[in-house]
């Protein structure tokens, strides 16, 4: 289905006021209250309560984004005192509790790729699209090295448990911070501003009768402008050489030309949120947006697995062929990088092509 694009001087455009956005804080505030219920029940004791108490905190994670967003595109309608203290709060839960979560995944997905490059394991089903833009993208570079598959092998298993042990360090590192937080002070005052929300929404006085739809065009116009900016030139081309260029060097910051990318997943998740805020329950099912947003997912994953390999590389005194393992790993998922903004760059002027 088409996104139905938001025009506050349509005149037969449905009027949306502030009382709709009270009632879905509501709805998300009393979902974490429900969630911190079953974190705090299942603890994580056993085996299934481990599972249930996962799942507990990825939707506090879930339902704190989206309060935290929904103030943020709809802050002129709630006390600003009050939302400009809950929204730092909150991104600070959520990306507390994501921490353990993304070491996990970016463990595996190193690993996944680590069998796949050194011919361990068949190609996994879910980066087979990726094998194709890269072998497209190598034969098209022409220079793109081919690893000799004996050097990547005896380097792989090194490799390997090194990623192993640094990121299952960070991980229980991160796990352990999770535990802090959620006994913390900070933790309860925010939990305890929530169940107020979950109650009591504090609007200003004019926003029950405002409409929302001129705020979330906004959000709207913040997102397409942000696509705009963007080098989607070199994103509909499977290989960008000078991509790989920053990769293993000895500044660890962060690669140069991801954080672009990276504010774009943000703001197409507070463009989704506004929906959710507008049509409620009956959110219209937007297909090429959904494709979009895990292209930006993909894309998050793949550079930051790209980076922990980088940042590998560089521990001290690591054999030869270990380095070239990583080496070839980072290249990878650089790589995977520029599919990821490929399949966006496609996704997206399909929604362009379904808007207009």
């Amino acid at each position: 289905m088409a996104q139905q694009h938001l025009d506050p001087t349509d005149p037969t455009a449905e009027v949306v006021t502030g009382d709709a956005l009270a009632a879905y804080l509501r709805a998300r505030a009393t979902e974490f209250l429900r969630a911190l219920r079953l974190h705090r029940e299942t603890g994580g004791t056993t085996a299934g309560g481990a599972e249930e108490s996962v799942d507990a905190a990825r939707l506090l994670r879930r339902s704190a984004r989206r309060i935290s967003g929904s103030l943020h595109t709809f802050r002129p309608l709630l006390d600003p005192d009050w939302s400009e203290e809950m929204r730092p709060e909150l991104a600070w839960l959520s990306g507390t509790l994501g921490l353990e979560h993304a070491y996990e995944s970016r463990l595996e997905r190193l690993l996944q790729a680590l069998h796949r490059l050194s011919g361990l394991t068949a190609l996994p089903a879910q980066v087979a699209d990726t094998a194709a833009v890269v072998a497209a993208g190598s034969r098209a570079a022409g220079a793109a090295p081919v690893p000799e598959r004996g050097n990547l092998t005896v380097g792989a298993a090194k490799a390997g448990a090194l990623l192993e042990r640094q990121l299952t360090l960070a991980r229980t590192r991160a796990h352990s911070t999770a535990l802090q937080a959620l006994g913390s002070s900070r933790f309860h005052a925010v939990a305890d501003k929530v169940a107020v929300l979950a109650s009591e929404v504090p609007l200003t006085p004019t926003a029950p009768t405002t409409g929302l739809h001129p705020l979330a065009a906004a959000a709207e116009e913040r997102l397409t402008a942000a696509v705009a900016a963007l080098p989607l030139v070199t994103a509909g081309h499977p290989y960008n050489a000078e991509a790989l260029v920053h990769g293993l060097a000895a500044d660890p910051s962060p690669h140069p030309q991801d954080g672009p990318w990276h504010q774009v997943r943000l703001l197409l998740r507070l463009h989704r949120y506004a929906r959710e805020v507008l049509h409620g329950s009956n959110a219209p099912v937007d297909a090429s947006l959904l494709a979009a947003g895990r292209a930006l997912n993909r894309h998050r994953d793949a550079s930051e697995a790209a980076a922990a390999a980088a940042q590998a590389a560089r521990t001290p005194r690591i054999a030869p062929a270990t380095a070239y393992a990583l080496g070839v790993l980072h290249a990878d998922q650089r790589h995977e990088v520029e599919a990821a903004r490929f399949a966006f760059q496609q996704a997206w002027q399909k929604e362009t092509v379904e808007a207009v």
